[in-house]
């Protein structure tokens, strides 16, 4: 019996209330839910972050694949921090493995705004994007608000709004200027008497 995403998500959920979040027991069915989450272009950050704790805690199940699709999908949630809170729980040995250190690289070049080094840099690692679906569409979004940002110096808040910034230098001044004659004027002002 195959379980849709949703049911899936309200057992995780039960999953990661209580003790039972760090039952090693657990991490495949979290890991199974993390390949369910690149497939169904969907993301829980909580359940991730689970799965990365029970790696610190079991570096003897440590998986890179899984771990690299972490990765990726914190990265399709940017401007969010979630990508430096799953880096910051990979230990520095597997932050150097292969796949694992290209993205890492990628995540760098997207929060720097190297955009064009990043395209660059994904076209020749496409092997690590396959099974994320809708990883470029996330990215694409995310690069066309910073294009903004910075094209028009707009900035963010910590809120995660972002502010126009210097409206007021943007705004021209426009001079009206009308013609009245005296007939139109005249009718006006012997109503008002």
């Amino acid at each position: 019996m195959t379980m849709t995403f949703e049911q899936m998500r309200a057992n995780v959920g039960k999953l990661l209330r209580g003790i039972d979040r760090y039952n090693p027991e657990n991490l495949a069915t979290l890991e199974r839910y993390v390949e369910t989450q690149a497939r169904e272009n969907a993301y829980d950050l909580e359940a991730n972050l689970a799965v990365l704790k029970l790696y610190q805690f079991n570096p003897a199940y440590f998986q890179t694949s899984v771990t690299s699709q972490i990765l990726l999908k914190a990265l399709t949630n940017l401007p969010h921090t979630d990508f430096t809170l799953c880096k910051c729980m990979i230990d520095q040995p597997h932050q150097e493995e292969r796949p694992i250190r290209q993205i890492l690289y990628l995540g760098n070049l997207l929060e720097t705004c190297h955009f064009q080094s990043f395209w660059t840099t994904l076209e020749e690692n496409r092997e690590f994007i396959d099974g994320i679906t809708g990883f470029e569409d996330s990215v694409r979004k995310y690069t066309q608000v910073k294009v903004w940002m910075n094209k028009y110096g707009w900035v963010e808040n910590e809120e995660g709004q972002i502010f126009i910034y210097n409206q007021e230098e943007s705004v021209k001044p426009k001079n009206i200027v009308e013609k009245i004659d005296f007939e139109s004027v005249s009718s006006i002002m012997a109503t008002s008497q």
